[in-house]
C-alpha cells in the first residue's frame, strides 16, 4: 500500500504526536528510596502512533535483600533474581531502547529518581529526555466525577485497559499505554495536538485564552522577536524564539505559570513578529524593542540602560567617585550603584586614595581641616600628604589598572590577602580575597567591552550547525548587520552585501564609544561561542594582559575556595 501523506494542521505546529515515539516503561524496586534502594525488574514498551514496536523486559539483580512486603507486593522473590543480570549490565541496554524517544512512567518522579540514581552510581550520563508523567497528566485532564483515585489500576479500569497491572514491570508498562493512549485522546480534544503542547499543558488556561492560539498562524517558523500588542496597540511583552509561530502558540497551550504572564496574554490583542537572520540578531532586536518601548510586563524593561561607573574626580587630590554618566577613564559598567560603589571602594583601599568627600587645598598641608576631621574615618594617609606631587603616584596606579596598562594595584591587594591569611586572619582574608575576585572581574568585564567598543568594523561568521555560516557585521560595539549563507552559497558575497547594507554607526564618548552595554555583552559572548571565526576587522581584537588579563587561574582557585566553604 503506498505511502499516504498527511498534511499538518496549524494544531499540529512542532512535533505531531503521531509522529512521536514514547517509550513507557514500570520498574519494581526492594523499597521507596533512589540510591538506597535497588532495581528488580524493568518493562518498557515502545510505542508510535499507537502500534507497539517493541518490548523490553527483564529481572534484575539488586544486590541487596528484597524485604517481606515487597516479595508479598509484587510477588518477586529472591529466587528469582539470584541469577538475574545485575544492573551494570542491565542499565546500558535499557538507555539504549529509550534513545530517541520520550519516557513515560505513571509516577514518572519515582521511576525516574531511581534510573538517574543508577546513572550517577554507574557513571553512565543522564540523557535529557522528555518525560511524561500518566499521575500528573491525568490529574489535569480528568475531574472526580470521572475518576475518585488516579491509582494505575484504577485509570486502566476506567479506559478498559487490554492489560491490567498487577505490580510486574511490563505487564504495569503495557497498563500505562492504554491510558497514555486515552489521556491522549482528551487532551486533542481541547487542542493539544504536537508534543510541544502535551508537555506544556495546563488546564489553568482558560478556554478563551486557549481560542487565542489563532493570533500565532500567520508567524513564520524562523528565527526572530515577537511582540504582544494591548488593546490601544501598545506594547505589553517583547520575547525572542528560534520559531516563533511555536514559541508563541506555547502562551496559549503553554506551561506559563507566571501570573503577569497569563494576564498579559488575557490582554492581548495580537502578536506582531519580526524574522531574523539568526538569534544573535534576535536578541540584540530584543534589547532594542525593550528599551524602545518598556513594555508593561518585561521585568527586563523596568531599568534598561541604568548603568553606573567609577572614575576619579577632578582636583588636587583625586577621589574615586560614582557617577551615571561615564568618561573616558572610567571603570564600568556596573548593574548597581552598590556595585560601582564596591568596586570604589576595593581600588581605594588598595592604592591608598582618599574616600573623604570634603576638598582638600592643593598645598596639602599638615593640619588642614579634612586632614583632622577625616583621618580616623577615611582611613587614607591625608596627615602625611605634603604636595600633590606625593599623592600622584597613588593616582597613577589605579589610572594604569583602569587603562589596562599595569596590574600592580591587583598584585599588591594579593598580597595583602595572603599576608592576612599567613596571620591566621582567615575571616579577613577571605573577604578581602571575595573582594579583589569582584574587583579582578569587574576589570576584565570592562577591558572586553571597551576593546570590542573601539573596533571600527568587525565581521564574525558562526557556523549554523547545517554546513552553512551566520554572520554579523559590529561597529563599535553594535550589531550593525546581519545575515546567513546556507550551505551551497558562496559566503564571501554574502559578507560583502552584509558590509554594504550595515547600519552607519558613528562612535561616541566614554570607554563603549557610546554603545549600550547590554548589546555589547551580548555580542561578546556569541563572539566567545566555539567555532566562532573574525573574516575580518579594521584593528586587531585585543584586550589587555598585563591588568586582569592574567588571573584566570587565582579566579578559580577562588571558585573552589569558596565551594569547599561554602560545603563546610
Amino acid at each position: 500500500m503506498p505511502a499516504v501523506s498527511v498534511q499538518l494542521a496549524f494544531d499540529e505546529l512542532g512535533t505531531p504526536l503521531r509522529e512521536t515515539t514514547f517509550v513507557v516503561f514500570d520498574l519494581e524496586t526492594t523499597g521507596g528510596r533512589a540510591g538506597s534502594d535497588g532495581i528488580t525488574e524493568i518493562g518498557a514498551v515502545k510505542v508510535k502512533g499507537g502500534e507497539i514496536i517493541g518490548e523490553f523486559a527483564t529481572l534484575v539483580d539488586p544486590g541487596r535483600a528484597i524485604p517481606p512486603q515487597i516479595v508479598s507486593l509484587t510477588g518477586i522473590t529472591q529466587a528469582m533474581v539470584s541469577n538475574a543480570p545485575k544492573l551494570d549490565e542491565v542499565l546500558p541496554a535499557f538507555l539504549e531502547f529509550a534513545t530517541g524517544s520520550v519516557l513515560v512512567a505513571h509516577n514518572a518522579p519515582f521511576d525516574i529518581g531511581f534510573l538517574r540514581a543508577a546513572c550517577a552510581e554507574l557513571g553512565y550520563h543522564w540523557p535529557k529526555q522528555s518525560v511524561v508523567c500518566t499521575v500528573r497528566l491525568a490529574r489535569r485532564v480528568l475531574d472526580r466525577q470521572d475518576t475518585p483515585s488516579c491509582r494505575l489500576s484504577a485509570l486502566a479500569a476506567l479506559f478498559g485497559a487490554s492489560t491490567m497491572p498487577t505490580h510486574r514491570a511490563l505487564d504495569d508498562a503495557k497498563a500505562t499505554v492504554d491510558v497514555l493512549h486515552a489521556l491522549l485522546e482528551r487532551v486533542g480534544a481541547v487542542g493539544v495536538q504536537s508534543l510541544e503542547e502535551l508537555l506544556d499543558y495546563l488546564p489553568e488556561i482558560t478556554p478563551a485564552q486557549r481560542r487565542k492560539r489563532g493570533m500565532a498562524t500567520h508567524l513564520p517558523e524562523t528565527p526572530g522577536v515577537y511582540l504582544f500588542r494591548g488593546p490601544n496597540d501598545e506594547v505589553l511583552y517583547v520575547g525572542t524564539a528560534s520559531n516563533l509561530r511555536r514559541r508563541v502558540r506555547q502562551y496559549f497551550t503553554g506551561s506559563e505559570s507566571r501570573g503577569r504572564i497569563r494576564e498579559m496574554v488575557a490582554l492581548a490583542e495580537r502578536v506582531d513578529g519580526i524574522e531574523c537572520s539568526h538569534a544573535l540578531e534576535a536578541q540584540v532586536r530584543e534589547l532594542r524593542l525593550l528599551s524602545a518601548h518598556k513594555p508593561t510586563y518585561n521585568r527586563r524593561s523596568r531599568n534598561p540602560g541604568k548603568f553606573w561607573w567609577v572614575t576619579l574626580t577632578d582636583e588636587p587630590f583625586p577621589r574615586l567617585s560614582v557617577v551615571r554618566t561615564p568618561r573616558d577613564g572610567a571603570l564600568g559598567p556596573f548593574r548597581s550603584r552598590g556595585a560601582a560603589a564596591d568596586a570604589a571602594a576595593s581600588l581605594s583601599s588598595a592604592a591608598r586614595l582618599r574616600t573623604c568627600t570634603d576638598r582638600i587645598p592643593a598645598t596639602g598641608q599638615r593640619g588642614s581641616p579634612c586632614a583632622l576631621a577625616e583621618l580616623d574615618r577615611c582611613g587614607a594617609p591625608c596627615a602625611g600628604w605634603q604636595s600633590t606631587e606625593e599623592y600622584a603616584p597613588l593616582v597613577s596606579r589605579v589610572s594604569s589598572l583602569i587603562a589596562g596598562t599595569d596590574g600592580d594595584l591587583l598584585r599588591t591587594a594579593a598580597d595583602e590577602v595572603d599576608t592576612l591569611a599567613s596571620a591566621e586572619r582567615f575571616e579577613l582574608a577571605a573577604s578581602r580575597r571575595d573582594e579583589l575576585a569582584a574587583l579582578v572581574r569587574n576589570v576584565a568585564s570592562a577591558h572586553s567591552m571597551a576593546a570590542l567598543a573601539a573596533i571600527e568594523e568587525l565581521i564574525a561568521a558562526s557556523p549554523d550547525g547545517s554546513g552553512g555560516w551566520e554572520f554579523a557585521v559590529i561597529r563599535h560595539g553594535r550589531l550593525a548587520s546581519a545575515g546567513v549563507a546556507r550551505r551551497g552559497t558562496a559566503p564571501m558575497p554574502v559578507v560583502e552585501s552584509l558590509v554594504a547594507s550595515a547600519e552607519t554607526v558613528i562612535a561616541g564618548e566614554g570607554p563603549l564609544r557610546g554603545g549600550s552595554p547590554e548589546e555589547i555583552s551580548v555580542l561578546l559572548r556569541w563572539l566567545h561561542r566555539p567555532g566562532v571565526r573574525i573574516v575580518r576587522t579594521t584593528r586587531p581584537w585585543a584586550e589587555p594582559a598585563r591588568a586582569a588579563g592574567g588571573w584566570g587561574e587565582w579566579l578559580e582557585r577562588v571558585s573552589q575556595a569558596r565551594a569547599l566553604e561554602t560545603a563546610s
